[in-house]
């Protein structure tokens, strides 16, 4: 088992991702204890800055690198550097500023659009890829984030193998088919699960506005978690001029379920540009004859509930795989529904000019 010592000389060498000093330098090891009798380690951290993505990348490698050390389980608290220390730090310049636009200021021209749904399973991020995709075909400057921090899968929908550079204090995302992607997935291994709590998934959320380095952008698309939860009621609460998109099935018991994320949208003053019924039909490649798998008129339905348009239906069906460029959720432009979402796209642009 590791001693308290050999921890803390572990530790002291590791960086503060923004101050790029050593802990040791920067007063950051709070507190190392260790439960022998548990093989237990417990640490608490203090960084320049909490809450960003840097911060859980760090979080994993001591973990990795205490249990590498004998640890069986480890416990990690993260506090801000007093101001004292940080001003000693900012005084010699080595605090940086962002270098990154903030898109949550006045200023920002770029229109924010959610898109929703009340529950799980309905295809909300695959709506979110192929709408960002269809954009982009359309000459338009998109970025995706995937808010669905609990349920990350754009990256893998998308075939995106590479993960974001940092330059500076900034985080340069993902350019994939044209679309500027930032995902949670990112910036966890091995498809690990995310144990966090409401507030912390604010301020995640919050640095994937602020930190990331988007450039201009026309739209900035938000794949929300199902459900009317706590990051999509950080949502509502960042984005006051949001536009939202709610994404069911034909089936009415999605069409009554997604209601409620729609109503969530009108109380806190979004505006919803339509909705979007997936799994529509099953088409037969072999007669032509459309079988309703999931019934009919959910998408209908919602649409009048809500006062709002029907944006459009998609069908059943699966892209065409490249094995060289694989994106095993991204329809080409000229498949039957990656043409559905393109008209979906230009129905946005004239809603939204």
């Amino acid at each position: 088992m590791v001693t308290e010592q050999q921890a803390f000389e572990l530790l002291k060498e590791l960086k503060d991702p923004i101050l790029h000093k050593t802990l040791e330098e920067t007063n950051g090891i709070i507190e190392v204890k260790v439960k022998e009798e548990k093989s237990h380690i417990s640490i608490k951290i203090a960084l320049a800055k909490t809450g960003t993505p840097e911060q859980l990348q760090l979080q994993i490698q001591i973990v990795d690198m205490l249990k590498k050390a004998g640890a069986k389980t480890v416990g990690i608290r993260f506090a801000e550097l007093p101001e004292e220390e940080l001003e000693k730090h900012r005084a010699s310049g080595d605090l940086p500023g962002s270098g990154s636009a903030n898109l949550l200021s006045p200023d920002s021209k770029t229109t924010f659009i959610a898109i929703a749904s009340g529950k799980g399973g309905v295809g909300k991020s695959t709506v979110s890829v192929n709408l960002a995709v269809a954009l982009a075909r359309l000459g338009k400057k998109v970025g995706l984030i995937d808010a669905d921090i609990y349920g990350f899968s754009v990256p893998d929908m998308m075939g995106i193998t590479t993960r974001p550079q940092v330059k500076g204090n900034s985080i340069i995302p993902v350019d994939r088919f044209g679309v500027k992607v930032i995902s949670m997935g990112f910036f966890v291994e091995d498809n690990s699960p995310v144990i966090w709590r409401g507030p912390m998934l604010g301020k995640m959320l919050n640095n994937f506005f602020t930190e990331v380095e988007w450039g201009e952008l026309d739209y900035l698309l938000l794949d929300l978690p199902p459900g009317t939860g706590d990051v999509a009621l950080d949502v509502h609460t960042m984005l006051p001029s949001c536009k939202e998109i709610i994404v069911t099935t034909p089936h009415p018991t999605a069409a009554f379920v997604a209601a409620r994320a729609g109503a969530m949208a009108l109380r806190t003053d979004h505006e919803i540009l339509g909705v979007i019924e997936n799994m529509s039909y099953f088409e037969s490649k072999l007669t032509g004859e459309k079988e309703f798998v999931f019934g009919q008129g959910g998408g209908d339905k919602l649409a009048d509930e809500l006062r709002t348009e029907l944006l459009g239906k998609l069908p059943l069906q699966q892209p065409d795989w490249d094995e060289e460029d694989f994106a095993p959720s991204v329809y080409d432009e000229n498949h039957q529904i990656g043409r559905i979402y393109s008209d979906i796209a230009e129905k946005m642009i004239n809603l939204l000019n």
